[in-house]
């Protein structure tokens, strides 16, 4: 290991429970030991995954968040029995690693909870939203504070809580951490005063308007929070670890408004002022650790940072708020080995928090240990399966990808939270598979079917291996898709995979091989446009093939379009972005962290955009284009280039048949996610 890291392999205690490492892994929707957004139930799949992050070296679990009162019926937690019957023999497997486990407990979303059109029907219809009302209870989830907006939908907005329903969860929360204890479990966490969930929505002035004993000063709007931990301790000892998810900076301007890195801005949530004032009061209520980041649902790309995010982003207000607390405080967002060694060598924080490179590489934390950095997997902070919520007109989006439904999955680890679907099974006979394509779907598959035991060989065109993803991970802020293209070359050479470059497959049926998988990707679409001749193609820009002025004009904002119209902004250039839909990135499956820091940044940097309008024609001074909003208005948009980015279709060499396999974009055009799991598919069946 790189003596750089040893202070990650330090031992340390949450109040007297002693943690044999610095690595925390930390909470994942998706991952609750309880089920997720179903009734309540002990979890094998997320009991699988956890306790294979265990057996690699991993100090503190964190599962995903367990609700004290079920999303699906209503019914508490501490009433579900076999539930925690199970729990008992879990714990007694991951002692046996060496780790430990804190129970993530949750008091609910409040009005961040996620609305989707059939919820947004239900609380318009008193009828149906009656015969629904034991399955899901719209008015239940939704309860907030105050009377407060939703996150995503107008449509539901929140009541307050009555105190009647603060003290059943207190004593919910005392009754359930017992259970917790009883069962092996080394301490819980309190979620939250983190992210704008329903104990924060009651710390926070933007939305907390009550005049009552839990509304008004410091004192009162932490009372929730405070009391929840008092009941525990009463229940459970004094001794008994208590950890709490801390937000601390809100990083918020308003409703549905976040703040910026380096953004001017007057905060509506927790400032850093008051948060060093909270993390003592809740220390000295009984809180063993603050596991801390930034952000709330209105500034989700500071809890869930995407790849714009810098890295370690939360890493500065975390060290400030360590000199306010005695207690440990473990930091979480976008965090490096090496950032989070360092600061815990200086004192500066506790633990580093780290949730999505676990889905990404179970075993990250031994390669680490063993020297073998260039051999982990690195999460690329695209949330295309781990956190896919989009955010399209005020509406999270009912997804069309079922099989992420449950979250916590993973674009480049299909066996992620999925074990039963995929797991390489050997094949029962060797076969000599030619793949056409060295692309990451073309790679991907290539790497799974030589695990099965196949010989594999790889037709490339070119003189490298990425395939288009080179331009998709060309922009100056994708270091973590460039670090991808080298893992995936460096496991193509470790198995011994023959490549044969410059080689371009025109007739598959020439190959020899028992089976062909055709991985070419797709081709960029054009709109049939007078000068259409004058653009520039997306991927000949990120390719540095075609130099652009300072003047832009992007036809498309879609994710490569905004992503395109962002590097040029970082540029120091002057990008204008042109989308005949009436919002950017309006697809389902993008993330609202993604999406929403795009949208913000350019309306921070004034960045214009032209939603609803149509192309009409390239002019040698610019665009002319039509609004769709005002019967077909054509207006002009000077610019020194013009750079098309309408998407792709799919471009196979071959079609589908008995013995050739349509892979990636070659099939249909999709993302990264769709892209590896569909080569594992055709894999497996090889």
């Amino acid at each position: 290991m790189d003596p750089k890291y040893q202070s990650l392999f330090t031992p340390w205690k949450i109040g007297k429970c002693e943690i044999k490492n610095r690595i925390v892994l930390t909470s994942m929707g998706g991952t609750s030991i309880f089920g997720w957004m179903e009734p309540h139930h002990f979890d094998k799949e997320a009991a699988n995954f956890l306790l294979d992050r265990a057996k690699n070296n991993v100090g503190l679990i964190l599962p995903g968040i367990a609700p004290i009162r079920n999303v699906i019926g209503g019914n508490w937690l501490y009433k579900s029995k076999s539930s925690f019957k199970h729990l008992k023999p879990f714990m007694e497997e991951i002692h046996k690693t060496g780790a430990k486990m804190f129970v993530q407990l949750t008091a609910g979303f409040g009005r961040s909870f996620a609305i989707t059109k059939m919820m947004e029907m239900l609380a318009s219809n008193k009828v149906l939203g009656a015969i629904a009302k034991p399955f899901i209870n719209i008015d239940q989830l939704t309860m907030s504070a105050s009377p407060n907006p939703n996150r995503w939908s107008d449509k539901v907005p929140s009541r307050a809580m009555t105190i009647d329903e603060i003290h059943e969860f207190i004593k919910a929360f005392g009754k359930t951490a017992k259970m917790c204890k009883e069962a092996g479990v080394d301490g819980v966490e309190i979620h939250a005063v983190h992210e704008g969930y329903l104990l924060d929505q009651f710390t926070m002035k933007y939305t907390n308007q009550r005049t009552d004993e839990y509304g008004g000063s410091i004192e009162n709007r932490y009372r929730f929070p405070i009391e929840i931990v008092k009941e525990i301790k009463r229940v459970c000892g004094e001794d008994y670890p208590v950890s709490l998810r801390y937000s601390v900076v809100s990083k918020t301007k308003g409703f549905r408004q976040g703040a910026l890195p380096g953004e001017d801005y007057v905060e509506v949530g927790r400032d850093m002022e008051e948060s060093k004032i909270a993390a003592k009061m809740l220390q000295d209520a009984g809180y063993d650790m603050l596991n801390s980041d930034n952000g709330t649902y209105d500034a989700w790309y500071w809890a869930h940072p995407p790849v714009y995010m810098p890295q370690n982003c939360n890493l500065a207000d975390c060290e400030e708020l360590k000199k306010a607390v005695d207690i440990p405080v473990v930091c979480a967002g976008r965090m490096t080995p090496e950032a989070g060694a360092k600061a815990i060598a200086e004192g500066k924080i506790d633990g580093m928090g780290v949730a999505r490179q676990f889905l990404t590489d179970p075993e990250w934390i031994t390669k680490l240990i063993q020297g073998r950095e260039d051999d982990i997997m690195p999460c690329i902070c695209c949330h295309n399966a781990c956190f896919n919520m989009a955010h399209y007109n005020g509406v999270a989006n009912d997804q069309d990808l079922s099989d992420t439904a449950g979250m916590a999955r993973c674009a480049l680890n299909p066996h992620t939270m999925q074990s039963k679907k995929y797991k390489i099974v050997p094949a029962t006979k060797s076969k000599k598979i030619a793949v056409v394509g060295g692309g990451i779907g073309g790679m991907e598959v290539a790497r799974v079917a030589t695990l099965r035991g196949h010989k594999v060989i790889i037709y490339e065109k070119s003189d490298d291996l990425g395939g288009i993803f080179v331009a998709a991970a060309a922009p100056s802020f994708k270091e973590k898709d460039k670090e991808l293209i080298e893992w995936y070359k460096k496991q193509i050479k470790d198995l011994g995979i023959e490549v044969k470059y410059g080689v371009k497959v025109d007739d598959v049926n020439k190959l020899d091989a028992d089976e062909v998988v055709v991985a070419t990707g797709a081709v960029a679409r054009r709109f049939n446009v007078p000068g259409v001749e004058k653009t520039v193609e997306a991927c000949d820009f990120l390719l540095g093939n075609k130099q652009v002025g300072d003047n832009v004009v992007i036809i498309g904002g879609g994710l490569t379009g905004c992503e395109i119209a962002y590097e040029l902004q970082l540029q120091g250039k002057h990008p204008a972005i042109v989308e005949m839909k009436n919002d950017l990135i309006a697809v389902k499956g993008v993330c609202l962290a993604n999406s929403s820091y795009l949208r913000e940044y350019f309306a921070l940097h004034k960045v214009p955009v032209y939603l609803e309008t149509k192309l009409v024609s390239v002019t040698d001074n610019g665009v002319k284009v039509a609004s769709l909003k005002e019967n077909g208005k054509e207006f002009e948009i000077p610019a020194d280039s013009v750079i098309m980015s309408v998407g792709y279709r799919p471009a196979p060499v071959a079609q589908e048949g008995k013995h050739v396999h349509l892979v990636g974009d070659s099939a249909k055009v999709g993302n990264l996610r769709t892209v590896i799991w569909g080569a594992w598919d055709v894999a497996m069946k090889l």
